[in-house]
């Protein structure tokens, strides 16, 4: 899919000036073998929106929200063609600020509305969006999908007042967050974080044949979910209902499920040390960007005495699992990759976290606990101030 979209920006710069949306989507169609559904061309690698305007700030309106959602599931581009250049654009509903036109009756159950050219943001958390981050964008939206966005889109569009309230950070919760990174330090160089450890690899050896089972599950959502479960999960009746079905390779039969919406999977409270670990699988050969935390969750666990947040690793490759590893959110190469999305959250909420890229196979591949304590503190003070 990369490269793709690396080939598709670059054939639509290489006709910059063409000034006639007719022809170059002709071309497009022709080089790589689009279908049409009425005025968007796609393939199973991407769909595309053609639009002309007088300069690359555009407002035309785009297309309907319930066009788009049958072509979130992959990367959405608008290809926009202006006199002296063309843009291509990803917009998928990451990338949407709102809803524009018709939409008064926009609800999460009734979807209504078109998005205009303006309506799409032109970066998210700094990455410009354009024919070189096209990939990487998409990488993003990826984990968040269609139904992550809806609510965001409603509350945005319809004004709606919203939920939650940012967390209010004291002077003394200021001084328990930015010593969350030397307590970090201090836990994974006690004994207690080799029991930890040890804890979670006895559960993933327990159950690995299921795990196995759950990785061929298409659905990134529901695999996630049905192993951090096995690993993780405190309800004996449930895990054995999932084991049952994964055993009869009946993914349809996986019982209904809710995993609670809480910062980590497992906690774990030694005599020093409050801890809250959160379960990530990472299939090796698929690229993704894993959700990370809420932000105000996150800042108001570790404003208090003695809290330690962790993640914990599990790579599967085709039939095996990959050596677990257990690591701080202040590890020095998932803090440089960890990705902030303010705007997605709502309007009271400092936003949520995604890790970019492959940072997390490489640690499974390269176990490295290390922190780096002062950047830690000051990705913390920028966190505050969201």
């Amino acid at each position: 899919m990369n490269e793709t979209l690396d080939n598709v920006g670059a054939f639509v710069a290489q006709h910059d000036g063409i000034n006639d949306k007719a022809k170059l989507c002709a071309l497009l169609v022709k080089k790589f073998g689009l279908t049409r559904d009425r005025s968007v061309f796609y393939c199973a690698d991407f769909a595309i929106q053609f639009s002309s305007a007088k300069s690359p700030g555009f407002s035309n309106t785009v297309l309907s929200l319930s066009n788009l959602q049958k072509f979130d599931d992959r990367p959405f581009l608008v290809c926009l063609i202006t006199p002296a250049a063309n843009h291509v654009l990803l917009a998928n509903t990451t990338l949407l600020r709102k809803i524009s036109h018709s939409s008064q009756e926009l609800r999460e159950d009734n979807i209504k509305g078109s998005f205009n050219g303006s309506d799409i943001f032109r970066d998210l958390d700094g990455i410009p969006n354009g024919p070189t981050n096209l990939s990487r964008l998409f990488a993003i939206h990826a984990e968040i999908g269609f139904d992550g966005n809806l609510p965001r889109l409603v509350e945005a569009t319809n004004n709606i007042s919203p939920s939650g309230t940012k967390f209010a950070v004291t002077a003394a919760a200021k001084r328990n967050i930015l010593a969350a990174p030397s307590r970090a330090v201090v836990f994974l160089e006690s004994p207690d974080a080799a029991t930890l450890k040890s804890e979670l690899d006895a559960k993933v050896d327990k159950f690995r044949n299921e795990i196995l089972l759950a990785a061929l599950i298409e659905n990134v959502n529901v695999r996630g979910r049905v192993i951090e479960y096995l690993i993780a999960g405190e309800d004996a009746a449930l895990r054995d209902a999932l084991i049952n079905a994964l055993q009869a390779k009946n993914a349809k039969g996986l019982p209904q499920f809710k995993t609670e919406n809480t910062l980590g999977d497992y906690t774990r409270v030694f005599e020093k040390f409050h801890t809250e670990t959160d379960v990530k699988t990472k299939i090796m050969v698929l690229s993704s960007n894993p959700k990370a935390y809420n932000i105000d969750k996150i800042l108001e666990f570790l404003s208090q005495d003695q809290t330690v947040f962790l993640f914990y690793f599990v790579g599967i490759d085709p039939g095996r699992v990959v050596r677990p590893v257990l690591v701080s959110m202040f590890q020095m190469q998932l803090l440089t990759a960890t990705i902030t999305l303010k705007h997605w959250a709502g309007r009271n909420s400092r936003g949520v976290t995604q890790f970019e890229g492959n940072t997390v196979g490489k640690l499974i591949l390269n176990p490295d606990n290390r922190v780096a304590v002062e950047e830690s503190k000051a990705f913390l003070r920028r966190l505050i101030k969201l």
